[in-house]
């Protein structure tokens, strides 16, 4: 399969850096300002290297890169809330041309799922999303393999940060303050922590959780989800849940229509206690029981993963 690959931050670098080992060709790749395109397969490595040493990837526009000949667009701009511009509109050209496409960018399945799927059935290409959920984790395609009819609920942590935070704080006995700085320094945190730390990343990711088990029968925003961050958890409820055998973490539930993310109570050594940047989501089936999946939710290469999975199942 041939790729057009939109975002060269971690996670697009890693796929045009990866795509070879999978079988593939990299035609097209983009970063915000700059592109190259060659219908014969681009050099990966001159194309990041150029965008580490002089902050572009080549010398064509990104216009040129959404015009090339490729099969599969993978969007991995960053998330944008409301319009989900401009991944939204990345995703309808390639469906305009009949070409499938592969999304990292949460935006268009999170914020206009309806509008992406209206798209996808008037063009012969196909749109998969993996990446949006849970980084390497294969939690749309275990609900796709499992029918979305037999799935009840899903639940669980799906941002690092804020995980990686109130494990920290609970192993140390540390404030919300110290751990966070320790956290950015590290590199586990952004500069601005906000969209982990209030919630909003792991309420994107449930909203979309909600509309694949949903389906056409209703389409879910963040603006229907309840949420609640982690900056208010004091050290002091950590050390009092330790006290009664448990532990504080940011869980998101899909279940009974609704979508909620917020600090709970949850066993120190049940499944959803866990540490670190470490991510885990339970499906409840109807007759299989509860699926728990886990692993590495975020990260350039874990994430590129998950897209070149989807790009092999259209290939399939």
């Amino acid at each position: 399969m041939r790729l057009a690959v939109m975002g060269a931050g971690a996670v697009g670098t890693s796929v045009v850096e990866l795509t070879g080992e999978y079988g593939h060709t990299v035609t097209a790749f983009a970063d915000s300002s700059s592109a190259v395109v060659d219908a014969e397969g681009i050099d990966a490595a001159a194309a990041v290297e150029r965008k580490e040493n002089e902050g572009i990837v080549g010398d064509a526009d990104p216009e040129d890169a959404l015009a090339a000949e490729y099969d599969v667009l993978v969007e991995a701009t960053p998330t944008t809330l409301g319009d989900a511009q401009p991944g939204f509109g990345h995703v309808e050209r390639a469906l305009e041309r009949d070409r499938h496409v592969v999304l990292a960018n949460k935006g268009p399945v999170a914020e206009r799922y309806g509008d992406v799927r209206a798209l996808e059935r008037e063009s012969e290409g196909t749109v998969l999303f993996e990446a949006t959920v849970g980084g390497a984790m294969p939690v749309c395609s275990t609900i796709d393999d499992f029918g979305p009819d037999h799935i009840t609920a899903a639940r669980g942590v799906l941002n690092g940060t804020a995980n990686f935070i109130l494990s920290r704080m609970a192993a140390e006995g540390l404030g919300y303050e110290h751990v966070l700085a320790e956290a950015q320094d590290l590199g586990v945190a952004e500069a601005d922590p906000t969209f982990d730390v209030e919630g909003t990343d792991a309420a994107l990711k449930f909203v979309i959780i909600a509309n694949v088990l949903a389906g056409d029968e209703r389409e879910y925003t963040l603006e229907d989800a309840t949420v609640e961050g982690i900056k208010d958890v004091p050290a002091s409820a950590l050390d009092l849940a330790h006290e009664d055998g448990r532990t504080i973490r940011l869980i998101g539930e899909v279940s009974d229509g609704e979508v909620r993310v917020g600090p709970r109570l949850v066993p120190e050594h049940g499944a959803l206690a866990v540490t670190g940047t470490r991510n885990i989501v339970q499906i409840e089936t109807t007759h299989a029981g509860r699926l728990n999946v886990s692993g590495r939710g975020a990260g350039g290469p874990e994430t590129a993963t998950a897209i070149l999975a989807d790009v092999d199942r259209l290939a399939d």
